[in-house]
């Protein structure tokens, strides 16, 4: 079975990827197995955040490793939080109610409210890969002010989808892994590993 190490501590990142992985007979191991630090993230794009985070997760634990950079972008705010999403309301610990809460004030005056899910992957087989699989796929839909559902996690419960009628979080975790930003890009991953002849993530 190939092994692979997920640059983060989120237990929703996890549990979304081991569900999105366990056909493909990869495993995924969080990094907090090898006691891996918090990798800093000074970095104003998803891609070099999620660069930075796989090459140091592959450093720390001798294995390949797979990192995501993901947020959610409103329009009205110039795509902000973006990269900032996690840590939207300055709070420590990170709280997700408190990121909902500031993000909700200050889509208050705008009439947009058009927002879209960010997803950057990038699989690397070694700290110095000098060519990382990257893959990056948007979720567009609506932010709705009152939180619906308990399915989900950061965003999610005011992330509504109106074709589906529902938030992100009313959904039935197989729909949301057929259809989420971190679903497609993904997808997206594995066809470019596919089609990389003499890819090995054997390290």
């Amino acid at each position: 079975m190939n092994k692979i190490v997920l640059a983060s501590n989120n237990q929703g990142k996890l549990t979304e990827f081991k569900r999105l992985l366990q056909s493909l007979n990869i495993e995924i191991v969080p990094q907090a197995e090898f006691n891996i630090p918090e990798c800093p993230e000074p970095y104003i794009t998803f891609v070099e955040n999620a660069l930075a985070k796989a090459r140091h997760a592959s450093r720390y634990s001798g294995l390949p490793a797979l990192a995501d950079d993901s947020g959610i972008c409103a329009n009205a705010l110039k795509g902000a939080p973006g990269v900032y999403s996690a840590r939207y309301a300055g709070t420590e610990p990170k709280s997700d109610a408190a990121n909902n809460a500031k993000l909700d004030a200050d889509l208050q005056p705008f009439s947009d409210k058009t927002v879209f899910y960010v997803c950057v992957l990038v699989l690397v087989r070694h700290p110095d890969d000098p060519q990382p699989v990257i893959a990056d796929a948007i979720w567009r839909g609506l932010w709705q002010s009152t939180a619906t559902g308990n399915n989900g996690f950061g965003y999610d419960p005011h992330f509504y989808l109106p074709e589906q009628h529902l938030t992100a979080a009313q959904m039935s975790q197989d729909e949301k892994n057929r259809v989420s930003h971190r679903a497609q890009a993904l997808n997206i991953l594995l066809t470019k590993l596919k089609q990389q002849s003499g890819l090995n993530l054997h390290v």
